[in-house]
């Protein structure tokens, strides 16, 4: 027998307390603690998103990367799955009944993932485990000496993380699960961009300025450790993971561009294009779902070309693509372009929704060491917490490539009414706060995102033909992926047929199309969810609106899909299908 150190024994203890089997008592009784260990559980798994949260019992920690340490992750939630089955969840009411099978679906979800050789791929061509590291600065609260010896600790802890991820992606790639070559040209550069001397370096934004609440002397010793974290440790890190990602990962990638190529890759994919869509669909009838969606737009994108005065649809885009009129030529102009339409749908917000959330959000430009590989915009969620707004980021790159066009529903999508308002509601409501923070649907947060950029007509923000053939082109873009994604990993699709396909029925810049299609490469299955989610979401408007007649309520409806915060897409069918029986009730 190995001796164990106190601290060892403590934590085992302290796991066997938590997961194991309370004494009966009552569903309801059993039902709370069960969420209150589990929800002790996810923050120490996750210690980062804990401080962002305000809970400072894992401070200096960040998240174990390691194979070894996903097993552990994954026994805690297999018991605790088995303490949630043993609870008569029947008797259970309200939300407490939605709450219990939001955390059965992320339990199961959480033990299957881990059963597929996926499971050690911590990166993908654009973002990871390193990437999610570079945005702490953004993420954390800087307030308090406590706030920055936190984060100081983190950047000196960050060599082991690195190297504990690096070991794991070795291991993937030894397995056969490295991405595939046709996707990699870039990454390594990426990373080296991040490793720039302070006070360049976007580790060293917290020290731009002394908060009047930390003592000067506090402050010059944090900088100096701060300084020498980012010199020492962090920089080396990163320059060491893409000296690994040279020498041990880009020889073993991957020649064939679909997931099925890799060992047990088909069962994965059919696996993860459930887990994304929260549907029973197969991935091949989520192909024809696609072809049949990519032939309703292109009809509707031939009379927005007439409309524009164009013969057809090619004439009307090889307009768009071309034409200067509609590319910023400043970062600056792209900029203000977005803030515009930000600010038109802020005012269309208290005509869609009877609740808004009370944190803002801002607008960010991409930052420029990974702008040139990564996608068009994204959403980062902020925390009232931890002092954040959230950020609409925009990519101002290669403005050639960014038509002004877009904005519209790019902004819709990603700012409100789509991701921001979506993300920090969920934030705010009364909910257990495991799915206020954790829980997390794509097929539900994408689907919303593409649905929101359709209330975009009830805004009036497409009403010029070139802002609505960029909806649809964006729609298109959503539609097309049903097809491509299916058709790479699932059909066996070369990637010049995956773009050949983009470029024929889409909109979007040969490049962007480039890049998009990389990152389905790179991310098998999680394209597929944004479609799907949308036209559920549609799809309950239309039977609800069939249903309740001049007394629907197009708030009301927003509403009710947004109150649960982010759930399974057969869990949100049935709750507005109850909503709907609840107002016809009404008479």
């Amino acid at each position: 027998m190995t001796s164990r150190s106190p601290r060892a024994l403590a934590a085992t203890l302290a796991a066997a307390l938590f997961l194991a089997t309370p004494a009966a008592a009552s569903p309801k009784a059993d039902f709370d603690q069960l969420l209150a260990d589990h929800w002790r559980w996810w923050l120490e798994t996750n210690p980062t998103v804990a401080t962002s949260l305000g809970v400072r019992d894992y401070d200096t920690q960040l998240p174990d990367l390691s194979l070894a340490g996903q097993d552990r992750r994954a026994a805690a939630a297999k018991a605790f799955a088995a303490r949630l089955a043993a609870i008569d969840t029947t008797a259970l009411e309200g939300q407490d009944r939605i709450s219990a099978e939001v955390l059965a679906r992320l339990l199961a979800r959480q033990v299957e993932a881990n059963g597929f050789p996926a499971r050690a791929r911590l990166f993908t061509n654009r973002e990871g485990w390193h990437t999610s590291f570079a945005t702490l600065p953004e993420r954390m609260p800087f307030f308090t000496n406590a706030d920055y010896e936190s984060y100081v600790a983190r950047l000196e802890a960050f060599p082991a993380h690195a190297d504990q991820a690096i070991a794991t992606s070795r291991l993937a790639a030894e397995a056969g699960w490295a991405l595939p070559c046709i996707v990699l040209d870039n990454f390594a550069p990426t990373v080296r961009a991040v490793a720039v001397p302070v006070p360049e370096s976007r580790f060293w934004k917290p020290f731009a300025q002394r908060p009047q609440t930390i003592p000067e002397a506090d402050w010059v010793r944090l900088s100096a450790r701060a300084r020498a974290a980012i010199e020492t440790g962090v920089n080396p890190a990163y320059l060491r993971f893409a000296d690994s990602f040279e020498r041990d990962y880009l020889p073993r990638c991957r020649k064939e561009a679909g997931i099925s190529a890799a060992p047990g890759g088909r069962a994965y994919y059919r696996w993860i294009a459930r887990e994304q869509t929260t549907t029973a669909l197969s991935p091949d009838e989520i192909h024809e779902l696609g072809l049949r969606e990519v032939a309703r737009i292109r009809a509707e994108m031939e009379a927005v070309a007439r409309r524009a005065g164009f013969p057809t649809r090619e004439a009307y885009i090889a307009h768009l693509r071309t034409d200067p009129r509609y590319y910023a030529r400043t970062p600056q102009e792209l900029m203000a372009a977005a803030s515009y339409w930000a600010k038109v749908a802020d005012g269309w917000m208290p005509r869609l929704f009877g609740r808004l959330p009370r944190l803002p959000y801002t607008l960010a430009e991409i930052p420029a060491e990974t702008a040139p590989y990564t996608t068009t915009a994204y959403y980062q969620p902020g925390s009232a917490t931890a002092g954040r707004a959230g950020v609409y980021f925009v990519n101002t790159s290669k403005l050639n490539e960014r038509p002004l066009f877009e904005l519209p529903a790019l902004t819709i999508h990603e700012a409100v009414p789509g991701h921001h308002h979506q993300i920090a509601l969920a934030q705010e409501l009364d909910l257990p706060p495991f799915r206020r923070h954790a829980a997390s649907f794509t097929a539900f947060v994408e689907g919303w995102g593409l649905y929101s950029e359709r209330l975009g007509l009830e805004m009036g923000v497409y009403a010029e033909p070139a802002n609505d053939m960029g909806r649809l082109s964006y729609e298109m873009w959503r539609a097309a992926r049903l097809v491509v994604d299916t058709g790479i990993h699932w059909k066996g699709w070369p990637k010049e047929r995956a773009v050949a396909f983009m470029l024929e029925n889409t909109a979007l810049s040969p490049a962007n199309i480039d890049a998009e299609v990389n990152r389905y490469i790179a991310w098998p299955g999680q394209a597929l969810a944004y479609k799907v989610g949308e036209l559920r979401i549609r799809a309950l408007r239309e039977e609800a609106e069939t249903a309740l007649g001049p007394r629907f309520d197009l708030r009301a409806f927003h509403d009710t899909v947004l109150e649960n915060g982010a759930i399974p897409l057969d869990l949100l069918e049935a709750h507005v299908r109850a909503w709907i029986v609840a107002e016809k009730a009404k008479g």
